[in-house]
């Protein structure tokens, strides 16, 4: 087993540093062109599966950073692009000349742009909008041609305008004649007066977008440059700068300040793709994975609109002070719109960590526990961590008469290898658990040693399209043994890599350039003990059933230039034989869910859900938008009936945690809320009936029991 990699990975970068670079990378005045020369050079030597810089590499950076800095085509113009395009095939040379040429001309260019787009806007907005007109607009912008001349240029404005708009005035038409205004002024009593006045709320927020895109700095953007040529390694490797470096300190650290949510770059906002356990976001229960925030207003100010901004602006925005509100316009994965207030806070820690509970069916009594994440303190292993704290509700659990054990990784992104590795010897005697590759290095298995079993009953694992990393290793683990039986989605996120961050100021020989930040890089590949790479495959769950992500793509998949699926030599292992019948067990449960009403209606909504993201052409009609914004309501509406699903399963908090509620009534709340959550979880209770086939084909509890003795 390879220990401190990222150390031993410096030191021979370094090493190899020291004797190889040229006078031209280490004495060049110029912080740009030295942070590209060190940062590829990094890449080169240090990435698992570095990319050649050729002219394929250079058109992917090409197009990837003008749609980075112009995702929804309303600045550069055709003459613009064709301008450009004489570099598309030099940035691989550029690259290795230490030359930015390419990333000066386009940046001048954009801020001539962006200049000529503040007069384009206004223009537009000074000229009222019709919205009896029969128009549309396609919000699938990869897929426009940039415009031809300024004119095209305004009607795109014009076309994107009145959709940003549309909301704004939908809202204020529908306030005419039904609420008391204390400024009788402000009193909106006509579609006209509505119509003005969505202009001018948009014209504000325009100004207060260019105004914030104003402060930054040309290293600012150069920063999306050197990001656009890192992203083309794979999606986990990324540049961070000084200020963005600390902020990662800090998120590694587990404290999170803002609202608690990851978000993704998409044309049409910022998508949420993780809700932080115990953070606003997840306290208000309003927003789910798969919404996009599209404007961001400050405690009831003027919303800015974020559609188009880099994504570290739009989370900017977002974060702020503890104790202070932001308001969020999103729209739905059903595809409404919707603005959610919060107050940002600290996440509390607490609702990252495992937690147990005992379910009760009739005179069985079963345990399951979640865990969000694998946590653990870097500087002190024996402090808090998710393998000693899921030994420690698995005994508790035992004590209190569990017959079989749902182990909880929905949604759980991962965390520490090592967690992972004691973890799952808590269910098997001992043996390997997961194999790791490095580059140009023979494998490592990393195995459980300790033969003593905590639990050796029935157990199941729950997983879905959010389960990633550490999450896959387990969940994979386990079913290669088959000692538990996996349910959940088709496959899991397919996160089957290792980063490290390596801070570039240790690169060098000297200090004089100042703070250059870090990168993170992907090092090393995990891989199954059957041999296979959970990278972007995942793990297949033994029993599939859908969730409301069945239709929509959220995995490594979605992401940009991730690596590829492989497989290697297995370890040697042997399975479990605890289970009599496995297979009759999943083939049992199988049947179960085919009949499942509720399984039914939760596809019906996964299907819908998918046809609402794959609806990209949108009305600027104002009767149509609001005939179909009804109609998406009232679909949305039917499916709300999921939530009223009971599948009569009783949830008790453990002994020692009633204990705690005389003097935590917050706990109580939290832990009232999960179980009344679990009461309505047809995926919990699919996971108990097979978890009480299991106890009755299990071989501890039956005929053969001698065999195992």
């Amino acid at each position: 087993m390879k220990r401190n990699l990222a150390y031993v990975l410096l030191l021979m970068l370094a090493a190899v540093a020291s004797c190889s670079f040229t006078n031209k990378s280490f004495e060049n005045d110029d912080k740009d062109k030295l942070l590209l020369d060190l940062i590829t050079y990094v890449l080169e030597k240090g990435h698992y599966e570095p990319k050649a810089l050729n002219d394929d590499f250079s058109v992917h950076v090409f197009e990837d950073f003008i749609d980075v800095i112009d995702p929804t085509k309303r600045y550069f113009i055709a003459s613009d692009i064709a301008e450009f395009e004489k570099y598309k095939y030099q940035i691989d040379d550029e690259i290795k000349n230490t030359d930015i040429t390419f990333f000066n001309i386009v940046y001048e260019r954009l801020m001539e742009r962006m200049d000529d787009a503040k007069g384009i806007y206004k223009e537009v907005l000074e000229a009222p909008f019709d919205y009896s007109e029969n128009e549309s607009i396609s919000i699938k912008y990869d897929e426009e041609p940039f415009a031809a001349n300024r004119e095209e240029l305004k009607e795109r404005w014009r076309k994107q305008l009145k959709y940003a708009t549309l909301g704004t005035y939908d809202s204020k038409v529908s306030k005419i004649g039904k609420e008391e205004v204390e400024n009788e002024k402000d009193e909106i009593k006509t579609p006209k007066e509505a119509e003005e006045a969505s202009r001018k709320s948009t014209e504000t927020t325009l100004d207060e977008f260019f105004d914030f895109v104003g402060d930054l700095e040309r290293k600012d953007w150069f920063v999306q440059y050197i990001n656009t040529i890192v992203d083309e390694f794979d999606p986990h490797t990324f540049y961070f700068a000084p200020e963005e470096k600390e902020k990662f300190d800090t998120s590694m650290s587990g404290k999170f300040e803002g609202i608690g949510a990851r978000l993704q770059k998409k044309s049409e906002g910022a998508k949420i793709v993780e809700i932080i356990s115990g953070g606003p976001v997840w306290r208000d229960q309003r927003l789910e994975v798969g919404d996009e925030i599209i404007k961001v207003g400050q405690n009831g100010e003027e919303p800015i609109n974020i559609v188009g901004m880099r994504l570290d602006d739009a989370i900017k925005l977002i974060k702020g002070a503890q104790g202070t509100i932001v308001d969020l316009t999103v729209r739905k994965v059903d595809g409404s719109l919707d603005v959610v207030s919060l107050t940002r806070d600290v996440v509390e820690l607490e609702e990252s960590y495992a937690k147990s509970a005992n379910i009760i069916k009739g005179d069985e009594k079963f345990g399951i526990i979640n865990l969000p994440k694998f946590y653990v303190d870097f500087n002190d292993y024996s402090e808090r961590n998710a393998a000693t704290d899921v030994a420690k509700e698995v005994e508790r659990l035992k004590e209190e008469g569990m017959e079989g054990l749902i182990l909880d990784l929905r949604d759980n992104g991962g965390g520490s290898l090592k967690t992972v590795v004691e973890m799952a010897g808590l269910f098997i005697e001992d043996g390997p658990i997961v194999q790791v590759q490095s580059k140009d290095k023979g494998k490592d298995v990393y195995d459980d040693k300790d033969e003593r079993i905590q639990w050796d009953g029935p157990l199941v694992i729950l997983v879905n399209e959010l389960s990633a990393s550490a999450s896959e290793i387990l969940a994979a683990a386990m079913q290669d043994y088959k000692r538990a039986i996996v349910i959940g989605s088709k496959q899991t996120f397919g996160k089957g890599t290792v980063q490290n961050v390596i801070p570039l100021n240790n690169m060098l020989r000297s200090n004089e350039h100042g703070d250059l930040g870090a990168i993170k890089i992907t090092t090393q590949k995990f891989y199954r003990i059957n041999g296979g790479s959970t990278q972007l495959e995942g793990v297949k769950s033994d029993i599939v059933v859908p969730d409301r992500y069945s239709y929509i793509d959220l995995g490594e998949r979605d992401q940009s230039n991730p690596l590829g699926w492989d497989k290697i030599t297995p370890a040697d292992y042997e399975p479990w034989e605890g289970y009599i019948n496995y297979e009759k067990t999943v083939a049992d449960s199988k049947k179960r869910m085919a009949t499942s009403q509720q399984i039914k209606l939760i596809e019906e909504n996964a299907k819908w859900l998918k046809a609402e993201q794959d609806e990209t052409e949108i009305s600027l009609n104002f009767e149509t938008y609001k005939e179909e914004k009804n109609k998406d309501k009232e679909q949305s509406n039917y499916f709300k009936t999921l939530t009223d699903y009971d599948s009569k399963l009783t949830f008790k908090s453990l002994g020692y945690e009633e204990q705690l509620f005389t003097k935590d009534s917050v706990l109580r709340e939290k832990r009232n809320r999960w179980h009344k959550n679990l009461a309505k979880d047809v995926y919990v209770e699919e996971a108990v009936n097979v978890l009480e086939d299991l106890k009755m084909n299990n071989i501890k509890n039956g005929k053969l029991a001698s065999v195992k003795n």
